[in-house]
């Protein structure tokens, strides 16, 4: 009996993991959403040209689409070169519509600049590499106490970056799709959910099998492969521990992935179908 019960439960776990999430995107758009990158402007970088390409590829003459690219928060901190990814950004956004979210990481860079608590819990999750990629020298960043730290950040961080960082969006709705960060807390409607929430949630988000009125994009959370479930879709695949950067494209009931991957071989692309 109590194997029975146990097969039972791993095969509904096997095809709620199996299952893919049930979502439009409004007809003539397209989207692309990509994971967190936490400093990693290689994967960013490659991962731009295969999304631009794609884009290109899909082009119908007779039949125009709107493109919408939707990064997903968390640009910043672990990685090597946050203040690269930044700069790429700012780029690809001057040539495309592309809507970034605010990640809990960002969060914290903009409240150490104010806050020495926060800087001091900041420093401790990846925040270090991000203060170094602006150009502080190591030997200053070693040698400073929290408050000299933080005046050399708000001397060394250029305005224009602050300010682009402070412009990232908390939520995007494109159809049957609610983009956020981390996720939502189940039982409240898209327009209530709370920025915390948004930016920090794990459970009982994670968990949560039933329906959440949308289908929910998000990163924030790490698993080895894009997670699909009926009421979500998460696509936080470590890009800064794994060399994987992944994102998920978007176009009425169709959705596919695209992969940048660090090998032996450099940077590839990958392009995968989900059923």
């Amino acid at each position: 009996m109590i194997a029975s019960l146990r097969h039972l439960f791993r095969a509904r776990e096997a095809a709620q993991a199996a299952s893919t999430p049930q979502g439009m995107v409004p007809p003539g758009q397209r989207v692309y959403a990509v994971g967190d990158i936490h400093g990693r402007a290689d994967l960013f970088a490659a991962l731009i040209g295969a999304i631009d390409q794609d884009d290109l590829r899909r082009h119908r003459p007779h039949t125009p689409v709107d493109t919408t690219v939707v990064l997903l928060g968390d640009l910043i901190d672990r990685g090597p070169d946050s203040a690269m990814v930044l700069s790429l950004a700012q780029d690809w956004q001057r040539a495309r519509r592309l809507r970034i979210l605010v990640g809990n990481h960002e969060e914290m860079l903009l409240e150490s600049l104010v806050n020495l608590d926060t800087l001091r819990a900041y420093l401790r999750y990846g925040g270090c590499e991000t203060v170094l990629s602006f150009g502080i020298d190591p030997d200053a960043y070693l040698a400073a106490d929290f408050a000299e730290l933080q005046a050399l950040m708000v001397n060394q961080i250029p305005m224009s970056v602050i300010e682009f960082l402070r412009s990232f969006e908390e939520r995007i709705l494109i159809g049957d799709y609610f983009f956020v960060h981390a996720g939502i807390r189940p039982g409240v409607p898209c327009e209530a959910q709370v920025r915390t929430d948004l930016l920090w949630i794990r459970e009982p988000f994670l968990s949560h099998g039933g329906d959440l009125g949308v289908v929910v994009v998000h990163g924030h959370t790490i698993s080895e492969q894009p997670t699909f479930r009926e009421n979500r879709i998460g696509i936080d695949t470590g890009a800064y521990a794994t060399g994987i950067l992944t994102a998920i494209g978007l176009e009425g009931d169709q959705r596919w992935l695209i992969e940048a991957c660090e090998s032996s071989d450099g940077i590839l692309t990958s392009l995968k179908t989900v059923a």
